[in-house]
């Protein structure tokens, strides 16, 4: 009696099968669900979803930075790719490892907002050319994200003119050090 009835279960399976498999030949494929797999659906679901990416945008740094304006907030230039500033003095700055040098460096005083940063002085003797009081024209130096570069360390900016004039131009000797 029971094997009689597991064949009449089996057999009543087989037949619901092919009539299944004859009626959709075609299935889409599924899809994984991803990151959002409780996603609404439907005609009315257009408010929910844009309340949903609108609180996950939050999420993404770069977003949050760029709405909040968090780099000007925290950069000496604000978010200007040069700055004038006027030289307070000279310092030098040992290298992290594994180099050792002494890299020649100088304190400047922005003058559009007063704050002090360090710049580095690229070239061989663009030190000597560099005196206190001078008005000097610095750039980012060009690190990862904003951020010091090489084996300084903390020095983000660089010294590109010196009183107005071009720092490599003085450096390879075209024209010399004017006076102010």
């Amino acid at each position: 009696m029971f094997i009689l009835f597991v064949v009449f279960l089996y057999f009543e399976y087989y037949i619901l099968n092919i009539n299944v498999h004859c009626r959709n030949l075609y299935k889409p494929p599924v899809v994984s669900m991803g990151l959002m797999g409780k996603k609404a659906k439907g005609l009315n679901a257009g408010k929910k979803l844009q309340k949903k990416r609108n609180k996950h945008k939050w999420l993404n740094k770069w977003y949050k930075r760029s709405v909040l304006g968090l780099k000007e907030k925290s950069d000496p230039l604000k978010g200007a790719s040069q700055a004038k500033g006027i030289i307070l003095s000279k310092v030098q700055l040992e290298a992290k490892q594994p180099n050792s040098a002494m890299r020649k460096c100088v304190r400047v005083q922005l003058i559009k907002n007063g704050k002090q940063v360090t710049a580095f002085a690229p070239g061989d003797g663009a030190i000597k050319l560099m005196d206190e009081h001078d008005e000097v024209v610095i750039e980012c130096i060009g690190g990862k994200m904003g951020r010091s570069k090489g084996d300084i360390p903390g020095v983000r900016w660089q010294v590109i003119k010196i009183n107005d004039q071009s720092l490599d131009a003085l450096l390879k000797g075209r024209i010399e050090k004017a006076r102010k």
